[in-house]
C-alpha cells in the first residue's frame, strides 16, 4: 500500500460518484459531505486506515475537481506516540524533495512528537500516527508520501 494508490482510489471513486454528489450537494451540503466521508472511510477500511476528506475552507467542497487531491487526513495507529526513526531524517528527506521550505519539530509535549514541514500554499503535519496534507499533491509531495509511508508508517505495498 502506498499513499499514491490509496489517493489515486480514493479519486476514482470520488470522480464516479461526482454526478451523485453534485446532486446531494445541491440539496443539502451536510449530506454531500457525509457521502464523501463515507467514500473516504470504505477505501481506508480497505487498506485498514482512517481516510478523511476534509474541506478547511468555506465553499471548498464545490471544488469538484479537488477532491482527493489535497487535504486529506490518514490515521494509520492512533496509539502510536514515537517515529520508528529520528525526525531528523524525516525533516532532511523534506529538505531533499522540497529543497528551501520551513520544517519544524511539532506536537513535542507528553511524550509525542511531529513534523510539520511549509510551502507557501499549504503544509504537511506527520505525526507518528498520522498523516496529514494540507496541500495540493504535486508529484513531490506524493512522492514524499509515498516515501513516509514506507520509512516512517512501516506500511509495505
Amino acid at each position: 500500500m502506498s499513499f499514491s494508490t490509496i489517493t489515486q482510489e480514493l479519486q476514482d471513486h470520488l470522480k464516479s460518484n461526482l454526478p451523485q454528489i453534485r446532486l446531494i450537494l445541491k440539496r443539502n451540503p451536510a449530506m454531500a459531505y457525509t457521502k464523501i466521508t463515507e467514500l473516504g472511510t470504505a477505501i481506508g477500511e480497505k487498506y485498514n486506515i482512517k481516510l478523511l476528506v476534509n474541506f478547511p475552507e468555506r465553499g471548498k467542497i464545490n471544488d469538484f475537481d479537488s477532491y482527493g487531491k489535497q487535504d486529506l487526513s490518514i490515521i494509520i495507529d492512533q496509539k502510536k506516540k514515537n517515529f520508528p526513526i529520528e525526525r531528523s531524517v524525516i525533516k532532511s528527506k523534506a529538505k531533499e524533495i522540497f529543497g528551501d521550505i520551513e520544517v519544524q519539530d511539532a506536537y513535542m509535549y507528553e511524550g509525542k512528537e511531529g513534523v510539520k514541514v511549509f510551502f507557501d500554499n499549504g503544509r504537511i503535519d506527520i505525526l507518528p500516527h498520522s498523516l496529514h496534507v494540507w496541500c495540493k499533491f504535486s508529484e513531490k509531495v506524493t512522492d514524499f508520501c509515498d516515501w513516509l509511508f514506507v520509512n516512517v508508517y512501516q506500511l509495505k505495498s
